[in-house]
């Protein structure tokens, strides 16, 4: 991506697919995350980035997406405050996506996760 349109790399909340190589997939959607700050709510950017790639993914006609918990891990974004911005960008897919997944990695993401549910 770098080498082609994207030479300076995707802007935050920006959503890009590419051929998935060797992957069990179509696609590979790829976005950019925020890093989290404790003084600027940066919260919008990071539903943006489930947003953008849920459009994506419609453009391409999937029906189904899977998320990992984006900017959680080296983005230092709190788990349960990501997660509740992912339930909530996900909340309502374009309706020709019939299926849509959050991956959580660790047991510090499901458990935050499952909080944020039963609120």
């Amino acid at each position: 991506m770098r080498a082609g349109h994207y030479g300076r790399g995707l802007r935050v909340r920006q959503a890009v697919a590419t051929t998935a190589g060797r992957l069990p997939a179509r696609w590979v959607i790829h976005t950019v995350g925020p890093v989290w700050s404790p003084t600027e709510d940066r919260s919008p950017l990071l539903r943006a980035c489930y947003q953008n790639s849920l459009v994506v993914a419609a453009e391409l006609g999937a029906r189904s997406v899977a998320f990992p918990l984006i900017s959680s891990g080296v983005y230092r974004w709190p788990k349960e405050d990501a997660a509740a911005q992912a339930l909530t960008a996900l909340r309502t897919p374009p309706p020709s996506i019939e299926l849509v997944r959050l991956v959580l990695f660790d047991d510090d993401a499901r458990h935050a996760a499952e909080r944020v549910r039963q609120r």
